[in-house]
């Protein structure tokens, strides 16, 4: 369809909308990417603050022939913006949703809100708000749009047309026009920021409870961990590790000596990470809630006074982290907190969550103050990014606290650009196969969204899982980025060893392939935080010209080297290419619950041992799987740091590039270039070829 028919049938939807059209300023912003303003006096530009890491500067003025353009209309209640599009068009993204992969033909209510089970609004919003679509054409070129806005909002994926509809005024609007899915999410990255590379105990298998209690239950499950030799490095405190739900504080009965818990964790090999709320119990006997009244620091509701909703603690009082002050006190709780010994911070209920709330959050007039270039606002306005806005805070402090270690924050609620401060996981999910399968389309859309760092409780939060279904989801679960197992209260208990020894037997097996896989997968991190490309990607981005390979959301690939596909996945549609099976850990090819491994022709994945932790030392042996291509050559590479602190960005590193070619007869291995300072290490190579 010809660009000006486009535009044109954009225009006519709105004129029959009851929308009145307004006029633009635009220009070009960076290469291919170009932005969008209203001529509407009143716009929303304070999200661009927040949102991107620069502010945007009109480089030059828009080329004729630029094809991704909004028209900006307006209601009685609403601001809107229209991007026509060909119906050949497949549409992804929009952050974390439920649903298809393919985004084509749906809404979506932008309002963060605690979702347990998905079923709230029939789960049309979620946790988490990303005013972002990408567009991929019929010929594989690609385009994304950012709606630069964090009020209450609707996405409509029409057959030939978005529709982004907020209840602000007017709002910016950052087109993308790349060669390709990769390239517009490499131009994502650069405008709203990429993650920063996580410390690696952070991609070891970790377990979780609503709530290992007390501190004895703690150290039980992590002596099961060692004792059965299945691999895990983190063990995780929900909520009742406190004095009556009150952040900050250790309950004295359970959790007398979180220091000397801390030191015992450490001495088996394992992290802890420790949950932190947003919600602070109203309590004059209480430091952390008399500090922040006398600061004036807390939510205020319509009428100018602190504003109080209730949540685990009863009564709460919620700190506004649209003001500068707000952030740097919250930051500095974290340093007296960290110095127990914990390893990372895990904030939930930070949509923020309001029992019994309106909406089951706060009402939406209630004020925020604003400060360091926010405007004073509505939480109409401010609701959206709460989360971000306190991962961010959370950040500050725990890197201040451990100035020489990588700070790693797990956060439930979160905005486009949140990547930057946090991994996050999809929520509360369901102990049922259907969000089993679910769970490979929520995190491959919100890594083209931006957060690569993402993935579901394995097993399903809510509700009891069945042995079968655990085994199916830990067969396959183990390859998400982000890998946890949890549960909650109530639920029958969802360790590894609960549900008998062949189930046992499968997780250890599931859990060592991905340990053997780590140097490849810390690979792929470091090559997400350089470029901000996904760690789990679509089928469809190996070839993004095959149009059989656009709705695959069974499959999915780690990098662009690694196939993977459940073994419970029917007619699943896979890239063209031979795509070789191998084998990691005996036994993992005849237990039918393991997801099915496959490499790419003319690829190297470099592989370790088994190990039971990342301080397990895990670098005298290297092997390189190597899948020679129709000309008997293939490639890879290998990224090595010491696993945290800082170093690495001052050049503590070695990134290998591996070129092996066949040479009569013998694959035969050669480093074709080094990056980093870090120096090679002497120990024994393994070439395995795949045939």
């Amino acid at each position: 369809m010809r660009k000006s028919n486009l535009i044109l049938l954009s225009i006519v939807f709105l004129l029959f909308s009851g929308g009145r059209i307004y006029g633009q300023k635009k220009g070009i912003i960076a290469d291919r990417v170009a932005i969008f303003y209203s001529t509407d006096l009143v716009q929303d530009t304070s999200t661009i603050k927040m949102l991107l890491l620069t502010p945007p500067t009109i480089s030059s003025s828009l080329p004729t022939n630029w094809s991704v353009n909004p028209v900006y209309s307006k209601t009685a209640d609403m601001s809107r913006a229209s991007i026509a599009i060909s119906p050949t068009t497949d549409l992804y993204g929009s952050g974390e949703v439920t649903g298809k992969l393919r985004r084509n033909g749906t809404k979506i209510t932008l309002w963060n809100t605690d979702n347990g089970n998905y079923t709230r609004n029939k789960g049309d919003r979620l946790y988490q708000s990303h005013p972002w679509i990408m567009g991929v054409r019929a010929d594989g070129t690609a385009f994304g749009v950012m709606f630069c806005t964090s009020w209450k909002a609707s996405l409509e994926c029409k057959t030939d047309s978005i529709v982004f509809s907020s209840y602000g005024p007017s709002f910016p609007v950052i087109t993308i026009d790349k060669s390709s899915p990769q390239e517009v999410l490499k131009s994502l990255a650069e405008l709203t920021g990429k993650m920063e590379l996580p410390p690696l105990w952070a991609l070891g298998y970790q377990q979780c409870r609503w709530s290992y209690n007390p501190a004895s239950k703690v150290r039980e499950i992590a002596s099961e961990f060692r004792k059965r030799k299945l691999p895990c490095d983190v063990i995780w405190m929900d909520i009742d590790y406190m004095e009556g739900f009150r952040v900050f504080t250790f309950s004295k009965k359970e959790f007398p000596d979180p220091k000397g818990l801390s030191a015992d964790l450490h001495k088996q090999g394992f992290k802890g990470v420790w949950m932190i709320d947003p919600g602070i119990k109203v309590d004059a006997n209480y430091s952390v809630y008399t500090s922040g009244k006398e600061k004036d620091l807390f939510v205020k509701a319509a009428n100018g006074s602190e504003y109080n909703g209730n949540v685990w603690p009863g009564a709460c009082a919620f700190p506004d982290f649209t003001n500068p002050t707000t952030t740097s006190w919250w930051a500095g709780l974290y340093k007296e907190f960290m110095a127990n010994g914990l390893d990372g911070v895990w904030n939930d209920m930070n949509e923020p969550a309001v029992f019994g709330g309106v909406d089951w959050t706060m009402p939406i007039d209630n004020k925020h103050t604003g400060g360091g270039g926010l405007p004073a606002g509505s939480h109409l306005q401010y609701h959206n990014v709460y989360g971000m806005n306190m991962a961010k805070a959370t950040q500050e402090g725990i890197r201040a606290a451990n100035p020489d270690k990588r700070p790693f924050v797990l956060t439930r609620s979160n905005f486009l650009g949140g990547q930057r401060y946090a991994a996050t996981w999809t929520g509360d999910n369901y102990s049922s196969e259907a969000h089993m399968k679910l769970s490979i389309p929520m995190t491959l859309t919100l890594g083209m969204s931006g957060q690569p760092f993402n993935g579901p409780d394995l097993g399903g939060f809510n509700g009891k899982v069945d042995t079968t279904l655990w085994a199916k989801w830990v067969g396959m679960g183990t390859f998400f980025p982000f890998c946890r197992g949890h549960a909650e209260k109530g639920a029958n208990n969802k360790e590894p060893w609960a549900f008998g020894k062949a189930v046992e037997n499968t997780a250890r097996i599931a859990l060592e392939r991905r340990y053997r896989l780590l140097p490849y997968l810390y690979t792929l991190f470091d090559e997400s935080a350089r470029t901000g490309l996904p760690v789990m990607r679509a089928v469809f981005m190996a070839d993004p010209t095959d149009l059989n390979l656009r709705k695959e959301e069974q499959a999915f690939m780690l990098g662009s080297d690694l196939l993977i596909t459940p073994r419970w996945a029917t007619n699943v549609k896979l890239p063209k290419g031979n795509w070789r099976e191998f084998s990691l850990i005996k036994g993992d090819k005849e237990d039918m619950n393991q997801a099915s491994l496959k490499i790419r022709q003319g690829a190297i994945i470099p592989v370790g041992k088994v190990i039971q932790n990342t301080t397990e030392a895990n670098n005298d042996k290297l092997t390189l799987l190597v899948s020679l291509d129709a000309n008997g050559k293939a490639d890879g590479v290998l990224y090595e740091d010491a696993g945290d602190g800082l170093g690495y960005q001052t050049g503590d590193f070695l990134r290998t590039y591996y070129h092996a070619k066949l040479v009569n007869g013998k694959v035969k291995i050669s480093i074709t270039k080094t990056e980093g300072n870090r120096k090679a290490l002497n120990r024994k190579i393994t070439v395995q070829q795949i045939l």
